[in-house]
């Protein structure tokens, strides 16, 4: 099969590798989307610690079964499914407790073993969530960003009534917009230091856009979906008294930020952080089924796999909003 294989950081080849044979309660999926987003450029750059190479990325998709191992009858050849990437141990001290996300032993289909930025991958049967008749592939892969938005939500616990700041207006911060209203926030504030990302986020139901969030008032709770220090700290400052901040965006692990001990005490600030995906894929995809999500909106370009280099260029630019490769 052919297949966008990282050879080393910064050593991209597109090649051949073996066609992938199921074993034991796993499925062949042929990909039909497969969409980018930051943790490929950190792989990429040889950022993401976990990942081994050489590695085909990709994890954040959706295809056709076309291959059914031993104990896999769950889903037959030719269901049409979005798979949950996520790979927990089940039996270190968080998975037994629930918390698979914080896995000891974690890993991740196209970030520690070979993904979908390929014709062919291989994934548990367990993963795979049939996609509703209303879904294609390219709404199908979205899926897995938005199940992960998901689970932020559950951390969050959006109340009605509340008001909302989201800091970056990329794909995550507009599906995180998106929930936030639909949770019955009545007012949500985007900022990005991108003007030209927030017509968006206006037409998707922003009450107010801004390049910084000093003249915006506050709010109740505070979302970082980019991950830089500057913006977490512009996060926190835009609280109110008792209010919430979830730290969404991946940071440099290196990062550090400032926030006053005695603020956090003073005014019973919450910090929360949210890890990929819990106990929310299933809920993403009933979402999705339901329109809560503006696919036409989000799914701004697409490449196909002989393009990779192209369609990771782009995301690089921080051109659109959500980039995918259509093998």
């Amino acid at each position: 099969m052919k297949a966008a294989i990282w050879e080393r950081p910064g050593e991209l080849r597109i090649g051949e590798r073996d066609d992938p044979a199921p074993g034991p309660g796993e499925l062949v999926v042929r990909v039909g989307a497969c969409g980018l987003c930051g943790t490929d450029l950190h792989i990429a750059d040889g950022e993401f610690p976990p990942a081994p190479y050489p590695l085909v990325p990709g994890h954040e998709f959706a295809g056709e079964v076309v291959a059914v191992g031993p104990s896999a009858e769950r889903r037959g050849e030719g269901a049409r499914v979005a798979v949950d990437p996520s790979l927990f141990c089940g039996h270190c001290d968080y998975c037994r407790a629930g918390r698979g996300n914080l896995c000891a032993n974690w890993n991740a289909i196209g970030d520690t073993v070979d993904g979908a930025f390929a014709e062919y991958v291989k994934v548990p049967a367990v993963n795979a969530y049939r996609l509703p008749d209303a879904l294609g592939f390219r709404e199908g892969a979205l899926i897995e960003p938005v199940s992960c938005a998901v689970r932020a939500m559950h951390r969050l616990a959006v109340r009605p009534g509340e008001s909302a700041l989201v800091v970056g207006a990329g794909t995550m911060g507009l599906i995180l917009q998106q929930l936030i209203l639909r949770a019955g926030a009545t007012r949500v504030a985007v900022v990005d230091t991108n003007e030209a990302k927030l017509g968006l986020a206006e037409a998707l139901g922003a009450d107010a856009v801004a390049t910084s969030a000093e003249d915006l008032g506050r709010f109740d709770l505070a979302v970082d979906a980019t991950g830089a220090p500057p913006a977490i700290e512009a996060a926190f400052d835009a609280l109110r008294r008792g209010g919430r901040l979830m730290v969404f965006g991946v940071a440099n692990a290196e990062a550090r930020i400032s926030l006053s001990p005695f603020r956090i005490y003073n005014d019973e600030i919450t910090v929360l952080g949210s890890m990929a995906v819990l106990n929310s894929f299933g809920p993403a995809v009933d979402l999705m089924a339901a329109g809560a999500i503006d696919a036409g909106a989000m799914l701004t370009h697409d490449f196909a796999l002989d393009d990779f280099g192209d369609a990771l260029a782009t995301v690089r630019r921080g051109e659109g909003v959500k980039s995918q490769v259509l093998p």
